[in-house]
């Protein structure tokens, strides 16, 4: 049998459960992200530790982005007695608005160690460019 030794981290957990703020499936609980931008991408990783990833569903609509998962308990069943269940189970869900900068049509997903990585692309119409200056080199004198 696993023992806890820590009485506060058992008061902060009956606290989540009683205010609601762990994710259920019908109330998602908020993932941890990170974002940040190398190049001509903006790159935004989540944190889904031990989520299956057939169970995240990655959307687009308009300029709205959005990550749901899933996390369910591994071992179910009637021969199974839980000791000790700390991790969060339930519905996450996160919701990241896109500027007009970002191209959502390019979005790429990989999901690896339980951090799910999206790289979204810069817009060609917001990098950077070089204006070309013309001039004339044969000026011509206005006689009065």
């Amino acid at each position: 049998m696993l023992m806890r030794t820590d009485p506060f981290r058992e008061l902060d957990r009956l606290t989540q459960q009683f205010l609601g703020t762990n994710g259920t499936w019908s109330r998602p609980a908020p993932m941890p992200l990170d974002a940040y931008r190398v190049g001509d991408e903006y790159v935004v990783c989540f944190d889904l530790p031990g989520v299956d990833p057939e169970a995240i569903d990655i959307d687009v609509e308009r300029n709205m982005l959005t990550v749901k998962a899933e996390r369910r308990p591994r071992h179910q069943g009637e021969d199974v007695k839980w000791e000790l269940s700390e991790r969060p189970l339930g519905v996450f869900s996160r919701q990241v608005m896109l500027s007009d900068t970002l191209e959502p049509e390019g979005i790429s997903a990989e999901y690896d160690a339980g951090v799910l990585t999206l790289r979204i692309p810069v817009a060609e119409k917001a990098k950077p460019r070089k204006i070309a200056i013309s001039h004339r080199s044969d000026r011509r004198q206005i006689q009065a």
